[in-house]
């Protein structure tokens, strides 16, 4: 197996912190590294994301990631991650993501957001 770059380590340790339940945008986890943007993030994700929990990192608008829905709506079900239900006349009726509710800041030991703050 080909060794990974240190930044593509770096995103994906930091997306095996984020809590069940819980997301971080692709924006929030370069914020959180000091380097690199969400589309650095974005590509580590589409490149070496398979093992890790790919589904906690989303888009900042809490859209599913297309062509992937299911599978992240089947995880997110599973672990309790806060949804909107889309409206009647959305395409395809997905939910998206509650980004006040679900979104993690990284703290707390991998507990949730300080809910004073939201």
């Amino acid at each position: 197996m080909e060794e990974l770059p240190e930044y593509a380590e770096r995103v994906l340790d930091v997306t095996e912190q984020i809590p069940p339940g819980r997301v971080m945008t692709y924006g929030d986890i370069a914020e959180w590294l000091g380097e690199g943007g969400p589309r650095q993030v974005g590509r580590v994700m589409a490149l070496y994301g398979g093992a890790v929990p790919w589904w906690r990192v989303v888009r900042s608008d809490g859209t599913l990631l297309p062509g992937h829905e299911l599978d992240a709506l089947g995880n997110y079900r599973a672990e309790g991650t806060p949804l909107r239900e889309a409206p009647p006349g959305a395409e395809g009726h997905v939910p998206r993501l509650d980004m006040k509710r679900a979104r993690w800041d990284g703290g707390g030991g991998g507990g949730a957001v300080d809910d004073a703050h939201i």
